[in-house]
């Protein structure tokens, strides 16, 4: 099924004022529905499903998940059903945003748990239970990162990616796509994550999963956290997007070529590097019009 869909992926290089060279890989452009990292990360989970003949898929996320959305749509092309078990028990009273109300639009059955009992969404126990009420299931965790993900996310890199470029930049989330791309990249490369997230726990974390060192994680452009925003935050986009004709989005991509930019500025970078950026998708979580009423 995935070898059926359309895979669209352009380059775009951007003209700078520097003599460091940045080129975006455009997974935006993969699958209206099915964009971005979500395509790689969801991949070999749905051919697995597949393999186990489950009949439905059961994942998680918050209310504007950009993985609730890929996944209820990926669940309804494949033939499953799906389950998104959603972050917060006070949205079950309230209307649906987008992202929640395209996953319904797709078939996926809402259920809202409280936020206490989502932190136990990858216990032993917690699991155990949902097979147990749910046995024709087949589990996706959080933001689709597994190691079927991890495999998945290996092939966003092709051969002349890690022939033509020294350092390639990506958002990260839940670690997923970062961990493909440290272990799909040459060893000349350094791999530079731009967490959405405040806090070393990713770093932590992925440390713990790769054998390589080519790889950092900041989250000196999480802008104070996840799904948090500024002004200035949206400001860039509006005129990033503008002058490059690339749409970004407030949680990911935006932070992540505002940090790369900050860095280029500041001579971070020797002269002449070339950096392949990946544009994750994740654009239906996408906030306009730019406003303080988005802070």
């Amino acid at each position: 099924m995935f070898d059926r869909i359309a895979q669209t992926v352009s380059y775009q290089t951007l003209t700078l004022d520097s003599p460091v060279q940045i080129t975006i890989k455009r997974l935006d452009q993969i699958h209206p529905h099915i964009s971005g990292n979500k395509f790689f990360k969801l991949k070999h989970n749905l051919l697995e499903a597949q393999k186990q003949a489950a009949k439905k898929i059961i994942t998680f996320g918050g209310a504007y998940s950009n993985h609730i959305a890929a996944a209820a749509y990926a669940a309804h092309l494949f033939g499953f059903e799906s389950i998104g078990i959603i972050r917060g028990e006070e949205l079950a009273d309230k209307p649906l945003n987008h992202t929640l109300s395209k996953a319904q639009h797709f078939g996926m059955q809402l259920q809202f748990f409280s936020r206490e009992k989502y932190r136990q969404k990858d216990t032993e126990a917690f699991l155990q239970q949902l097979k147990k009420e749910h046995p024709d299931a087949y589990i996706v965790p959080e933001g689709g990162s597994n190691a079927l993900a991890i495999l998945g996310c290996q092939e966003i890199l092709t051969d002349d990616d890690r022939k033509n470029y020294d350092v390639i930049c990506c958002a990260v989330g839940t670690g997923g796509t970062i961990l493909g791309l440290i272990e799909a990249s040459s060893t000349h490369q350094k791999i530079l994550g731009f967490s959405a997230l405040k806090g070393e726990f990713l770093q932590k974390e992925i440390a713990l999963k790769t054998t390589k060192s080519n790889w950092k994680i900041t989250d000196d452009y999480c802008f104070g956290g996840y799904a948090k925003t500024t002004v200035e935050l949206f400001t860039f986009i509006q005129n990033f997007e503008q002058q490059y004709q690339i749409p970004l989005e407030q949680i990911y991509t935006g932070k992540m070529l505002f940090g790369l930019l900050n860095l280029i500025e500041n001579n971070h970078f020797a002269k002449n590097t070339r950096i392949l950026v990946i544009h994750s998708g994740g654009l239906q979580g996408r906030k306009m019009p730019f406003s303080d009423s988005n802070q």
